[in-house]
């Protein structure tokens, strides 16, 4: 345990500020989520800023997100910030972070389109299949052209936002790997002590095959954007190789 570092803990103040005023406006008909998650770029609600506000919002139906990612944020960026310094930390999960959102927009687009591309070839259009989509008539309209599977994946990679700092956390979490590989790490409902070199790569390996599946989570059901997660991971990667070959790898940011 050890003790939070001033960004980290500015982090964690305004993803909490930002939780609670979610709630609040809610109860008075305003939705932030609508505002400020990632949505698909051709959806009505997409805003250019929201692959950055996005990683600052969490799902109001439990808190459990938010503490999660808090927690998980704490442990392992405070190690980082402390030996980075404040502004590289910043600028590494600020980057992650909107990363991770590339990423999962990229696999919604071919979520979307691959299965747009079915329905094209049977003669549809693309504002009739939004049309369609918008008036929820796509289970009768369709049932005949796709699987449930294909529709879900259309609609839900549509019309489905994305939110959290998941991403960010997962391109903090690879660089604490790549850093103190040897630290072991437990789940608290599974209290076995792993060394971080293969408790990453394998929670890494969970988030691809649920990414595969559809819907396997280790945290149980829900709606897990597991590809932001990678995206996070990968470009957290990225950034690491790219410190270690640079003057960056070497000085801190304060």
């Amino acid at each position: 345990m050890m003790r939070i570092t001033d960004t980290v803990k500015h982090l964690i103040i305004i993803n909490v500020i930002v939780w609670a005023a979610t709630m609040i406006l809610l109860e008075r008909g305003i939705d932030l989520v609508q505002l400020l998650a990632l949505y698909f770029p051709e959806n009505p609600n997409f805003k250019f800023w929201q692959p950055v506000t996005s990683m600052f919002m969490h799902s109001t139906e439990s808190i459990t997100h938010l503490l999660f990612n808090m927690f998980g944020l704490w442990m392992f960026g405070s190690a980082l910030e402390m030996r980075w310094g404040k502004v590289k930390f910043l600028s590494f999960y600020m980057i992650t972070g909107v990363g991770a959102g590339l990423i999962h927009t990229l696999v919604n687009y071919y979520g979307v389109y691959s299965n747009m591309n079915i329905l094209l070839e049977a003669g549809y259009n693309q504002t009739e299949i939004f049309n369609i989509i918008s008036q929820a008539k796509y289970m009768t309209s369709w049932e005949n052209i796709l699987t449930e599977s294909q529709i879900s994946t259309l609609v839900g990679d549509f019309y489905a936002p994305a939110l959290g700092a998941s991403g960010a956390l997962y391109g903090v979490l690879v660089a604490f790997g790549m850093m103190y590989p040897n630290t072991e790490l437990m789940l608290m409902f599974i209290p076995i002590p792993v060394k971080a070199k293969y408790f990453i790569p394998g929670l890494l390996l969970l988030d691809f095959i649920g990414g595969i599946s559809g819907g396997f989570s280790l945290f149980g059901a829900g709606n897990i954007a597991h590809f932001a997660h990678l995206g996070g991971a990968l470009f957290g990667f990225l950034l690491m190789l790219y410190f270690d070959k640079t003057q960056f790898n070497k000085n801190r940011w304060d």
